[in-house]
């Protein structure tokens, strides 16, 4: 997919070639390596979000080993598992650190009274804008760098995912360290580390997002680790790696 770059990145610092040499200089080096870079190039401008899954678990404990200052995000739905909160707070508790919560402000009685009961259900794409998509826009609003534990192996959306991209969705440099991993190779690392994770991985879900959308597949290490999400909805993908006009549908004004 081409990358679109903003003016304002095409005349500064990350420009076009810019970005294309940060990838050429790092699409063989350590999740560790490009993480220090992003500490010292962004530092706290710059932020990691997580659903703690595998990929996000191994790269809070790359933040921690090298004792970087980036901050870590999540986006509660309230939908999530209690394994996902349970996990939060054994993370939080390892490494003496705090977890910022970003939710969408919405109960779910009011987004039944705006759009329907039970919004997952007749409009997946929607839902996802309002608890994910949306919330995620605002709090990166004032950050020059976003993280994210994506691969290429993990789905054909995100096969082409690059260590270094611009998006401008949010208008920030997107670092995707572990782009190049297989999920062998995080499950490795993690059980060689000692990390934890969720128990739910053991009990064959390879994906773990919101409650009414998760289910198991029987292989949590298959290639395609998007699998068990939506089920029979057509999508893989809630929203936020993927342009934000496909999940703006009906949205209030």
């Amino acid at each position: 997919m081409e990358q679109v770059l903003s003016p304002i990145l095409l005349e500064g610092e990350f420009s076009k070639d810019r970005i294309d040499q940060l990838n050429d200089r790092f699409e063989t080096s350590d999740p560790g390596t490009i993480l220090r870079w992003v500490d010292n190039t962004f530092g706290t401008d710059a932020a990691l979000g997580t659903g703690f899954g595998s990929s996000g678990v191994f790269l809070i404990d790359q933040i921690q080993k090298y004792q970087l200052n980036i901050p870590i995000f999540y986006l509660d739905t309230q939908l999530l598992f209690d394994t996902t909160y349970e996990l939060r707070d054994t993370i939080e508790q390892k490494y003496g650190i705090s977890i910022y919560r970003v939710s969408a402000g919405m109960s779910f009685r009011e987004q039944a009274i705006r759009y329907g009961e039970e919004l997952w259900k007749t409009n997946p794409n929607h839902c996802c804008y309002l608890r994910k998509v949306r919330p995620l826009r605002n709090y990166l609003s004032d950050k020059k760098a976003w993280i994210t534990g994506i691969r290429r192996s993990q789905s054909k959306e995100r096969k082409q995912a690059r260590i270094i991209e611009w998006n401008e969705e949010h208008e920030v440099i997107k670092v995707n360290p572990v782009a190049d991993w297989t999920g062998e190779k995080i499950w490795d690392h993690i059980h060689h580390l000692d990390l934890p994770y969720n128990p739910m991985h053991d009990e064959g879900y390879p994906s773990i997002g919101c409650i009414p959308c998760t289910q198991p597949t029987g292989d949590a290490k298959e290639s395609d680790s998007r699998t068990g999400r939506w089920n029979g909805k057509g999508k893989t993908e809630c929203g936020i790696h993927l342009p934000i006009q496909d999940f703006e549908t009906n949205k209030e004004h």
